[in-house]
């Protein structure tokens, strides 16, 4: 670090204080009473300012550069403007000593002897605090939340914004030591947080991998042992550096450090002289002292001397940075103004891959170059110079050198530990370290001292040493490259005291490095040209122009690079150099990689060798630029060598060339030459046409197969490139085998440049009607096919029914019929057919062709019921004898219709069901038991679904459409008919409700209770909760009885039944099944009878529609017994009626015990009943008729001839009005006679 006199000016008075604007574009000088303006650029004098009657002691301007203001011993402060006008002045009680700007808020601070004030352009009045001392000096943190002041009594009082004080610092000095200076570090613990993030942002990115640190202390060769002990202190300062530091001076002689909170950071620093004024640089890594000593010191943040600015003739008053900027001003007792710009060196050392370089003046950060690792070495004082060699690194500070070594031998390890220490003070211009020995050079002076600091060898030279340079060696062997400024370069040994001279040339040296083989020298001398010379001939080789500094490629002999003129030269053997722009000087040169310094950072510049392995190839030098191309060039240079080698038939060279951009294809082409080579095959023709043919070369690669005499190659060559015009014109008039293979060759590859018309027409031409047929149907050319089809013998049959299936792909079902009746594939046009669902051509080929039945019969009933027509998907499923298809596809609809909730949906599908389980067992004998089984179980659930659906519908919608005694029945029923199981669906909780509803409104309140009892062992939907609970309460008001017209009645045995009966839907005295009306259920007046063995149906109807001479009078008397109460005359004459009708006589007499014994009558009884009486189910076989006789005539009753449910006649013909079809069944009214 050097500082540079950039202008001087003298005042009359003398500068107290001095301030820059924030644009650093004018400085502010107090002088005398007055204030001087100066330009910085160049020290003219822009203005004076009067205003102050008195010496002015200070200046501050405020951050936003729109006022400064000045204090002065007349106890007034102006306010003035950046166009240097005064705007406002205010006083104090005494002089003013110090004045300054918060720089957030623009709140001035003015300090005076007695007291302090804050004003701020938005108040009226200035705030004013009494101070306990003189107030020498002031200053604002950086956040301008906090007012440090410095008194005359040794004391720091640190005030918050309103003047409180916060914070009060006691120095041990006391009186004795006034504070005379104070300033807060300027970066900020948020710009630090901020850049830290950013940095650790980038670190991210990048990878680079966070600089470790090292902490050296002199005199200690155990770094773990330093580490440990400067540990605590490193810990807190790095923690307050988090914080806003104070630096304070006192006249006590010392420079001191505090943290916000009053704690001291670090030990006092001893000045040995008066400090008159403190100040940071921008960023706050540059302390900036002035005083007694009459010159300004430059300090490091922690408080390290580095270095002198300007000695001047008498004391320093102030002395202040420039923004943004390395100058500085200072104002002296005598008036003298300095304006001063820094010059900081680069201190650095370069070995290879690892580059040292200072940083922070007093720390070094070492380098490697090819992984980015970077590691800090920290140090308490300032760097001087710089060495690096192999695994030591020495470094030189004012009153020593410290001697590191790594800790390992590995080649990436940066760990550094502290090897030897030398105390001593040195004077040199350059510092070299070996592995035993340091070299410290002076002007012409060699000086090699061991690491104990023992002078073992001196060399002087005849001239200034411009260059010296380790060029490696054993350990304390090893030798050094000197350039002197008479030009001599010569090589000292550092164990022989003899310098052996290399050459002499003309020029003065100014940079040196020898080749990786030591054979050749390359040299820039002051003229900046690079001459190379043979060592051992000491011949010039050649010389380049435009040098700056020069570097041999370590991994090559031939290859070095200099750079200069804003370009980097690389130049390989004696070929002309190849340029690229580069800024910076080149410093090594490892393979690829260019170590380049530029200002101050140093880089690895990754470089193609392409241009030098160029140069090697156009001379047919394949292993040299093999070699060269090691070093690091691009794929597509690799391929280029590659190709130049494998043309050249250099095989080796262009395996290994291959190999490295995996290029497979060649690679394959090369091992096949080598094994032909290896079985005695030596045409190199044939081998370069080969080469060509890959390169894509191929009419060369033609002429060499013809000459080599295999034409047949190039053929194949040409077709298989499809220059079917080149193979043509190659052939000319050869075999007409050879020109068919390569039409259908040039076919096959139209068809794969997508020319498929062009490919088509050459299928035909060569007879390959598959393939042309295939393009034509994918492409859906239909006339091409009918042409193609209609042309085909029909002995053809494949691609005949190609063409038919692409017809029928393509939606032409007509074309496709006749293909196939040409064919005579009938079974394929059925399967079109149905397909393209041409239902009437299938059935009547069906008809003509019974075997296809079920090709159309099962797919034509899959799509009625895919179309919802279930009826006839059911008859097309009989047709083609499918009973199981037809069970099948009902079960799953009646399954998907109970899930859905639509039971009476579900109840139909189950009728359906049931008879085609009849159907079933009606035509196959074996499953007959099962299919019966299955039908009574169908039966029996199509009634439980009927008569649940009027239950759901009660319970889920708001309005009921049904009579109560109607729902009554209808739960009464369920109830009866769950007495086993509950299929899927049914819910006992709905048909308990409905029922225990329905009982109390209609006075069946016992059977109500019983219902709501039941409810309770039930888990009940919430919507039903709060009714159900109501319901139970309020039904215990009612009587435990039921309603006696309510009580059903058996008409065969005329007993009352329970309104809810164990044994189901039975009478409980003589077990005979009630029968019940389908839509009412109620009870209907019917009692079944049996044919007594023998009788068969047809007789039984035959005799019943006799009209025997009895059977007016037994009508007579049963009318007559039902003109007056019915009751009444049944129990009255009971016996008459027996004798009378022998019907009722079987009904009383033929009952008696526990089980059910049914009705049976004779042919006599038979011929007894009246035809109006009796209703007949009549069911298909295997079933037998059911027979009913009605005990109240003149209540007609209707059965439906379809499902033989029963129903008041009143009540179907109101169904029938509303349905226009059964209820129960579904069958149209119009579809057959009642």
């Amino acid at each position: 670090m050097r500082a540079a006199l950039t202008w001087r000016d003298q005042a009359e008075h003398c500068i107290y204080d001095l301030a820059f604007k924030p644009d650093g574009t004018q400085l502010i000088i107090a002088a005398g009473n007055r204030l001087l303006v100066y330009d910085t650029s160049d020290g003219t004098l822009i203005q004076p300012l009067k205003g102050h009657k008195d010496t002015v002691y200070c200046v501050a301007y405020a951050k936003d550069g729109k006022r400064f203001a000045s204090g002065s011993a007349d106890k007034s402060v102006i306010i003035w403007t950046s166009k240097l006008e005064g705007i406002l002045k205010y006083t104090h009680n005494d002089s003013i000593q110090c004045v300054s700007y918060n720089p957030l808020t623009h709140q001035l601070a003015s300090c005076s002897s007695s007291d302090f004030g804050l004003w701020s352009p938005e108040q009226k009045s200035v705030s004013k605090h009494k101070a306990s001392s003189k107030i020498t000096c002031c200053s604002w943190t950086n956040d301008g939340q906090y007012l440090a002041l410095g008194m005359f009594n040794g004391i720091v009082s640190i005030r918050n914004k309103n003047g409180e004080e916060k914070v009060k610092i006691e120095r041990t000095g006391g009186v004795s030591s006034p504070i005379w200076s104070i300033c807060w570090n300027p970066s900020s613990r948020w710009e630090r947080f901020w850049s830290r993030a950013d940095q650790q942002e980038e670190s991210d990115n990048s990878h680079v991998e966070e600089i470790p640190e090292l902490k050296s202390r002199p005199g200690n060769r155990h770094c773990s042992e330093t580490q440990v002990e400067d540990q605590q202190e490193e810990v807190d300062f790095s923690l307050d550096e988090r914080n806003d530091t104070l630096a304070v001076a006192d006249w006590g002689q010392k420079l001191s450090f505090y943290q916000l909170s009053g704690k001291q950071i670090g030990k006092d620093r001893v000045l040995n002289f008066d400090p008159c004024c403190v100040s940071y640089f921008t960023k706050g890594e540059y302390i900036l002292l002035g005083g007694s000593d009459k010159q300004v010191s430059l300090f490091t943040k922690d408080g390290v001397r580095l270095g002198t600015i300007g000695e001047q003739s008498s004391w320093v008053w102030t002395c202040k940075a420039k923004p943004d900027s390395n100058y500085v001003a200072v104002g002296c007792q005598d008036g003298t103004i300095s304006f001063y710009q820094l010059i900081f060196s680069t201190v650095h050392g370069l070995y290879k891959d690892r580059y040292a370089y200072r940083d922070s003046m007093t720390d070094v950060i070492v380098q490697h170059l090819i992984t980015e690792q970077k590691v800090r070495i920290k140090g308490r004082e300032l760097v001087k110079k710089i060495a690096i060699y192999k695994n030591r690194l020495a470094i030189q500070m004012p009153e020593k050198i410290l001697i590191y070594e790594l800790y390992s031998d590995d080649s990436s390890d940066m760990y550094y530990r502290v090897k030897e220490k030398i105390v001593k003070k040195f004077e040199c211009n350059l510092l070299v370290v070996c592995s035993d020995h340091i070299i410290l050079c002076q002007e012409k002076r060699l000086q090699c001292l061991s690491f104990s600091g023992v002078k073992e060898r001196e060399w002087l030279m005849e001239s200034l040493i411009r260059y010296i340079k380790v060029i490696g060696g054993p350990p304390g062997r090893e030798g050094l490259l000197v350039g002197l400024k008479n030009g001599q370069i010569l090589k000292i040994f550092v164990d022989n005291v003899f310098a052996i001279v290399l050459l002499k040339q003309s020029t003065a040296v100014r940079c040196l490095d020898m080749s990786a083989s030591r054979n050749k020298l390359a040299v820039v001398d002051e003229n900046d040209t690079c001459l190379v010379y043979d060592i051992h001939t000491k011949e010039l080789l050649f010389q380049e122009p435009n040098a700056n500094s020069v570097a041999w490629n370590t991994q090559c002999e031939d290859m070095l690079c200099f750079s200069g003129g804003g370009y980097l030269n690389i130049k390989a053997s004696n070929f002309p150099v190849h340029q690229q722009k580069l800024q910076g000087f080149v410093v090594g040169y490892n393979g690829s990689k260019i170590f380049c310094l530029h200002v101050f950072s140093m880089s690895a510049v990754e470089v193609p060798q392409s241009a030098p392995m160029y140069q090697y190839l156009e001379r047919k030098m394949f292993k040299e630029a093999y070699q060269i191309a090691c070093l690091g060039v691009t794929d597509a240079d690799w391929k280029e060598l590659a190709m130049e080698a494998l043309e050249g038939l250099e095989f080796e060279t262009a395996k290994k060339a291959f190999t490295r951009i995996r290029d497979l294809r060649y690679l394959e082409l090369i091992s096949s030459i080598e094994e032909r080579k290896k079985h005695g095959e030596n045409v190199n023709e044939l081998f370069l046409a080969d080469v060509y043919a890959y390169q894509g070369k191929f009419h060369e690669a033609a002429k060499l197969y013809k000459k080599s005499g295999h034409e047949n190659l190039a053929l194949d060559m040409y077709s298989d490139l499809r220059m079917f015009d080149y193979a043509k014109d190659f052939l000319r008039s050869g075999d007409p085998k050879d020109t068919k293979m390569l039409i259908k060759k040039q076919a096959d590859w139209a068809k794969n440049i997508n020319e498929p018309k062009a490919a088509v027409e050459m299928y035909l031409s060569a007879g390959e009607h598959m393939k042309a047929i295939e393009i034509s149907g994918d492409h859906g050319w239909v006339d091409t096919l009918i042409e193609v089809a209609r042309k085909l013998d029909k002995a053809e049959r494949e691609p005949l029914l190609k063409c038919a299936f692409y017809f029928k792909k393509l939606d032409n079902p007509g074309y496709a019929a006749e293909t196939y009746m040409k064919v005579g594939d009938l079974k394929a046009l059925v399967h079109l057919y149905v397909e393209t669902l041409r239902w009437e051509e299938a059935f009547a080929l069906s008809e003509k062709h019974p075997e296809f039945k079920d090709d159309v019969y099962v797919p034509y009933a899959q799509w009625l019921a895919e179309n919802d027509r279930f009826e006839e998907a059911q008859k097309a499923f009989h047709k083609a004898g499918r009973q199981s298809e037809a069970v099948r596809v009902l079960e799953q609809l009646t399954h998907n219709a109970v899930v859905e909730s639509r039971f009476n949906d579900a109840a139909y599908y189950y009728w359906m069901l049931s008879m085609q389980c009849l159907d079933i067992a009606q035509e196959n004998e074996q499953q007959k038991t099962e299919m019966l089984q299955k039908f009574h179980h169908f039966q029996h659930l199509a009634e439980v679904y009927h008569v649940y659906h009027y239950i759901q519908r009660y319970t889920e919608e708001p309005f009921s459409f049904h009579l109560p005694e109607t729902l009554f029945n209808i739960s009464r029923f369920l109830l009866h008919s769950l007495t086993k199981e509950t299929p899927l669906g049914i819910s006992k909780v709905n048909t308990l409700f409905a029922l225990a509803k329905q009982s109390k409104a209609l006075g069946a309140y016992k059977l109500a209770r019983h219902a709501y009892d039941k409810l309770q062992g039930l888990q009940i939907p919430a919507r039903f909760q709060k009714s159900i609970e109501l319901g139970s309460l309020t039904i215990r008001s009612k009587p435990f009885h039921d309603s006696e017209e309510l009580v059903p009645l058996c008409y065969r045995c005329s007993t009352n039944n329970p309104l809810l009966n164990n044994l189901g839907n039975v009478c409980i005295n003589c077990r005979q099944p009630f029968v019940f009306s389908a839509s009412s259920y109620e009870v209907l007046h019917l009692v079944e009878f049996y044919l007594e063995d023998g009788i068969t149906d047809e007789e039984a109807v035959a005799l019943i529609d006799l009209e025997a001479p009895r059977l007016n009078k037994r009508e007579n008397k049963w009318q007559e017994m039902m003109s007056d109460n019915a009751q009444s005359l049944r129990l009255d004459d009971n016996a008459d009626i027996i004798e009378d009708d022998p019907f009722t006589a079987k009904l009383s007499f033929e009952q008696g015990g526990s089980e059910f014994v049914p009705v049976v009558v004779n042919r006599a009884v038979l011929q007894s009943l009246s035809r109006r009486d009796v209703l007949i189910k009549r069911w298909p076989k295997p079933l037998r008729w059911q027979y009913y006789r009605s005990l109240l005539p003149d209540a007609s009753i209707t059965m439906c001839p379809s499902c033989f449910q029963m129903f008041h006649t009143e009540d179907y013909e109101l169904l029938v009005l509303q349905h226009n079809c059964c209820p129960f069944c579904r069958r149209r009214i119009d579809e057959s006679n009642q």
